[in-house]
């Protein structure tokens, strides 16, 4: 007898009743109210300028340097677009076959247990599968120069990160499951606590999830310290302090970043960048304040709430034919972790593009206030073309890697912006 059906009678095909023309209705509504609020946030906070059309990149970087980012870009490319399309045809696999079903019908114990079991089992087999992929990619970096880990190293960083993301698919697929049981019109706390997540979690993040990869310590007393402070306070941005992080340990790429908002606001410089001229730190630091002045994270961190919370509603009035191409009763059945777990890497994958645009045009905005803070445009095309070189970045990225992987402008089209800048501006063009 099937050891299923001994147990909880929700775990029984039929448990849970299909949606109501009613309720579905409701959904339907509150999935355009949702939409059409995340479309307006999306419009308002979201500076549509016309980038600069980039020039040649043979303007500003020598054949050499040309010939070595399209290698690299050759290099890593294979590994990376394979584990890209591994991982899409995995949730593919699991949101129109059976396949999920089979393998979580598999397990057993309560009902709860068998979620986080499932979600943990099919996680592995994914990551075991890519697990060559990334020895693959990883390879390319140290041959490139750009990673400095050893393989203990990596592989600790490799599974602290699918650590996390296991625990907070976790905690939404239970969820999920847990309320199609006990609720019929689901959608509506698996939406409220879908938003209040996405806001936690970013409010979270910097002080419990980064120092899992990466040690913090304040930059040092010194002129750049003091220049950095007073920049921030010429800017009207609050900052207490700036952090350097130890990057490398795993790389040689130069970077720096804002994340969190309010009190867990945090600008972060990478410790491979201390080396570099300080007016190009300044920068640098002044991009990442200029984040700080729009409240980049605070709205993007509302698209990301609104867009997961309009997910959950999609994912209710989607469950009907979901789970019958998935093979299982109802989303209340244990076994549609599969199916929901594939429903959300296919929603990242396919909002992906959108999220790429409108990165590129905040980025962008943030170039343009780093420029009106410091007014060195010379020193800002310094300071792309050092971390284009260094970073081995693709100064000509086709059209398919640009719309699916550029969250930022290349380095071309920021160059092209500084110099738009300096003639709008009545500064000398670099």
């Amino acid at each position: 007898m099937d050891e299923r059906r001994q147990g909880d009678p929700r775990d029984r095909p039929g448990h849970e009743a299909p949606p109501s023309d009613r309720s579905g209705h409701e959904a339907g509504v509150a999935l355009a109210v949702l939409g059409g609020l995340l479309l307006a946030v999306v419009a308002f906070t979201t500076p549509w300028r016309e980038l600069p059309p980039a020039p040649d990149p043979a303007r500003d970087f020598t054949a050499a340097q040309l010939a070595r980012a399209a290698a690299f870009d050759a290099a890593v490319s294979p590994p990376g677009h394979l584990a890209y399309g591994l991982g899409l045809l995995f949730a593919g696999l699991l949101v129109l076959t059976p396949l999920g079903a089979r393998l979580l019908g598999r397990l057993r114990g309560p009902w709860w247990l068998r979620v986080l079991t499932g979600v943990l089992l099919l996680t592995v087999i994914l990551q075991a599968l890519r697990w060559p992929l990334g020895v693959w990619y990883e390879i390319r970096l140290r041959e490139w120069g750009l990673s400095t880990q050893d393989w203990a190293a990596w592989t600790g960083d490799r599974l602290k990160s699918i650590g996390v993301s296991v625990v907070l698919t976790s905690v939404m697929v239970l969820a999920v499951v847990a309320l199609a049981r006990r609720v019929r019109r689901w959608w509506i706390p698996a939406a409220a606590g879908a938003f209040a997540l996405t806001v936690a979690a970013s409010f979270v993040y910097p002080v419990l999830f980064e120092p899992l990869f990466n040690d913090f310590r304040p930059m040092p007393d010194g002129p750049l310290r003091s220049s950095l402070l007073a920049m921030a306070d010429r800017d009207g941005v609050p900052v207490e302090d700036v952090l350097v992080a130890d990057a490398s340990r795993r790389t040689t790429a130069l970077n720096a970043y804002v994340s969190g908002f309010g009190a867990t606001r945090r600008i972060v410089v990478y410790d491979t960048l201390l080396a570099a001229p300080r007016p190009e730190v300044e920068l640098i630091v002044a991009h990442e304040l200029g984040h700080a002045v729009h409240d980049d994270v605070l709205s993007g961190t509302l698209v990301g709430a609104l867009g997961a919370a309009a997910g959950a509603v999609l994912l209710f009035a989607l469950s009907g034919p979901a789970s019958r191409r998935a093979g299982v009763a109802s989303m209340a059945d244990p076994r549609a972790a599969g199916v929901l777990l594939g429903l959300v890497t296919l929603a990242g994958v396919l909002s992906g593009p959108a999220q790429n645009l409108v990165s590129r045009h905040v980025e962008a905005r943030a170039d343009v206030h780093a420029l009106d803070l410091t007014r060195a445009p010379a020193a800002f095309v310094a300071m792309q073309k050092r971390l284009a070189t260094t970073n081995l970045s693709d100064l000509s990225p086709d059209v398919v890697e640009y719309v699916l992987h550029g969250s930022h402008p290349t380095a071309p089209e920021r160059i092209a912006l500084a110099r738009a800048w300096a003639r709008l501006n009545g500064v000398p063009q670099p």
